[in-house]
């Protein structure tokens, strides 16, 4: 029974961790990020900042996020013509499942309007393109590519031409129900899981399926049975959140088998989504995982270490814990990474630097949080191998053009990879250690 009730915490994880986030951002905002109603387009204001304290927050794009509801009725979406400039909205359903982009490599730059519905609707479209939503509760997670502090204006023009507007005959969305806050901390999460599972149930057969074995721990209850639960039920319960969590903590610091010079790839992390594919996604087998227990922890791990991450075919995130020799990265010591090719990519690449274990962005004195081919001033060898610099104390002046500064702690890297080409995706292209100088 004790595995169960962890089993539950994993496959559960991604949909509570999810709704919480989502509505404290809508609430409260996040860094530049204003507080914006549900159905509405909030726009950051500036790249990312160790203000923004996401998980794995990227300092390529400036973000546009909007939360939505659907269970008043569909939303129309519009979006500009960005002549060329890279940008990308992915939708992501309650269970951080992705079912669709619009964007460069999805739908290209050019001006257009989709109509954006919820679960089982039918109706007149208008003649727009659909996106069908799984769930009523959806996030358009949009990064804006900007080139630096100069490109921004561009940038913050272009964001007023997105827009979300409802359609004649909607209703007033039901919004997401609220759990009993007398409730203790524990009982408080699984009640919420009840709550939003029940509001927001999962699309694939075999999650419903997945769910409905859960039955005894009360979430499949229409009312709440955690009040008045047994001490013994509330003793499981507390007990499996504990080890669930565990289970999820150590699966997102487990090494990769796959890592070549300690580079987990994970091409793959984010195919956890097995049953919804609407604009923007490919429906094959390539891109889905196999066995769903596999595909429930790889979700939890994804929602732990990496919130709202694209499948790779849009943007690969290869992160790194060690150096060459397998100790961990740490700002006490000094590294270098050469690249001998730089990276085969349709867009454009970066390299992040995040502290650990929260996996924020790093503070420093030169307000650099991520560096790649679009830092103004990077130098390249004679021979076109660039190599960067990370460290935690600002290296001598020939080298600081190539500076990622780290934090004088434990840390963790991660490259993004926007619009990989084949080489990337098929694993023909080797990302190069990291190497301790010191």
């Amino acid at each position: 029974m004790s595995d169960l009730v962890a089993d539950a915490y994993v496959f559960g994880y991604p949909l509570v961790y999810n709704l919480n986030a989502l509505q404290a951002i809508a609430r409260n905002g996040m860094g530049s990020l204003p507080p914006t109603p549900f159905n509405r387009f909030g726009f950051a204001q500036q790249l990312a900042t160790p203000a923004d304290p996401f998980v794995s927050v990227n300092n390529d794009t400036v973000y546009a996020l909007a939360q939505l509801d659907l269970s008043g009725g569909p939303l129309r979406l519009h979006v500009p013509d960005t002549a060329g400039a890279y940008y990308v909205l992915q939708f992501v359903d309650a269970w951080t499942n992705n079912f669709a982009y619009v964007g460069r490599r999805a739908t290209g730059t050019s001006e257009a309007e989709y109509l954006i519905t919820p679960p089982g609707w039918s109706g007149d479209t208008g003649g727009l393109d659909v996106i069908s939503a799984p769930t009523n509760i959806v996030s358009i997670v949009g990064r804006l590519a900007c080139d630096g502090l100069d490109d921004l204006p561009r940038v913050l023009q272009l964001q007023q031409h997105f827009t979300l507007s409802p359609v004649d005959g909607n209703t007033t969305p039901a919004g997401i129900p609220s759990a009993d806050a007398d409730l203790s901390k524990p009982l408080h999460s699984w009640e919420q899981l009840r709550l939003w599972s029940q509001a927001n149930p999962p699309t694939g057969s075999e999650d419903q399926a997945y769910l409905a074995t859960l039955d005894s721990l009360g979430l499949l209850d229409p009312d709440s049975p955690y009040p008045g639960a047994s001490e013994e039920l509330v003793q499981l319960l507390t007990a499996g959140l504990i080890t669930g969590k565990q289970r999820v903590e150590e699966a997102a610091k487990s090494g990769d088998p796959d890592a070549v010079n300690g580079w987990q790839m994970s091409l793959h992390l984010f195919d956890y989504n097995r049953d919804a594919f609407s604009i923007g996604t490919i429906d094959s087998d390539e891109w889905k995982i196999a066995d769903p227990l596999t595909a429930y922890l790889d979700r939890a791990v994804a929602a732990r270490n990496a919130l709202w991450g694209n499948h790779a075919y849009e943007a690969v995130y290869p992160q790194i814990y060690v150096d060459s020799d397998g100790e961990q990265l740490t700002g006490s010591h000094r590294y270098t990474i050469t690249f001998t090719q730089l990276p085969p990519v349709d867009a454009f690449w970066s390299m992040t630097m995040y502290a650990m274990p929260e996996y924020f962005l790093v503070d420093n004195p030169i307000g650099r949080y991520s560096i790649g081919d679009r830092t103004p001033g990077i130098r390249y060898g004679d021979d076109g191998s660039l190599t960067l610099y990370l460290q935690h104390q600002q290296p001598d002046a020939e080298q600081a053009a190539n500076w990622l500064p780290t934090p004088d702690g434990d840390f963790r890297p991660m490259i993004r990879l926007y619009q990989p080409r084949p080489e990337i995706l098929k694993g023909k292209f080797a990302l190069p250690p990291i190497r301790r100088v010191d």
